[in-house]
């Protein structure tokens, strides 16, 4: 019999992969602690640069501005996280006290959310019957569909702030790295202007391929808005430490 589409048809036996990136949380929280990580250490050592000419004073504050930095970050995502877990539970609770006391609005909002797919009322219906067996399915379906709202993993606000404050502290060290070798300071500066904007255009590229916005066009942008940093803080010492003397 012959095939009109001239689709190989697949095996029975061989099942689909679906090959879909699963890791968004903790990429999101990389992708926090790196970019600000390799951007503000950058922009503080160019600032101070070009008011001092000590690397050794670059670094001591460098690398108070890294622990300071990881720490508030940290914070900031261990308290984002806890609060997306209280907002879930807070929300559940209302949900299964709404399928109980208010069970004809919730069917019309399980009717509602099936519109929005072009599905029939009476093509949802045997879907509705269906998750009102399951009180719990039903909330569930409601959380998520009606919502938007998915249950917080375990331990997801101390992952989150560990995972940040690792991230900063990772990407904070690299514009220092010259400043800890070399004691001359311009000669430092320049040295992590490279490294940083090579690191910068390396983690963007990756988060671009992550993320599925393109590698390159992700690397430029990066570089772009850590350079820029580096650059408006270095002259904008220059010219604080020129009026000054």
């Amino acid at each position: 019999m012959s095939n009109p589409t001239g689709v190989q048809p697949q095996p029975a036996d061989r099942a689909h992969v679906e090959t879909h990136f699963e890791s968004g949380e903790m990429v999101r929280d990389i992708v926090i602690g790196l970019s600000d990580g390799l951007t503000v250490p950058f922009a503080l050592a160019a600032g101070l640069s070009g008011a001092i000419a000590s690397s050794r004073i670059v670094v001591l504050a460098g690398l108070a501005e890294i622990a300071a930095g990881s720490i508030a970050m940290g914070l900031g995502g261990f308290l984002a996280a806890r609060g997306d877990a209280e907002h879930y539970v807070s929300e559940r609770l209302r949900e299964e006290r709404e399928v109980v006391e208010r069970v004809r609005d919730e069917e019309e909002e399980i009717y509602e959310i099936f519109e929005q797919y072009d599905v029939p009322r009476a093509s949802a219906a045997p879907v509705l019957e269906a998750l009102k067996k399951n009180p719990t399915k039903w909330v569930d379906f409601m959380m998520r569909f009606e919502l938007g709202l998915e249950e917080p993993k375990a331990n997801r606000a101390l992952s989150s702030a560990l995972t940040i404050a690792g991230s900063y502290i990772a990407g904070g060290l690299i514009p220092l790295l010259p400043y800890m070798l070399v004691s001359e300071n311009l000669l430092a500066l320049k040295l992590s202007a490279v490294i940083t904007l090579l690191a910068l255009g390396i983690f963007g590229a990756l988060k671009g391929r992550l993320i599925g916005t393109g590698w390159l066009r992700s690397a430029v942008q990066t570089v772009l808005i850590g350079g820029a940093a580096a650059s408006v803080a270095y002259l904008l010492a220059r010219i604080l430490n020129g009026h000054a003397g």
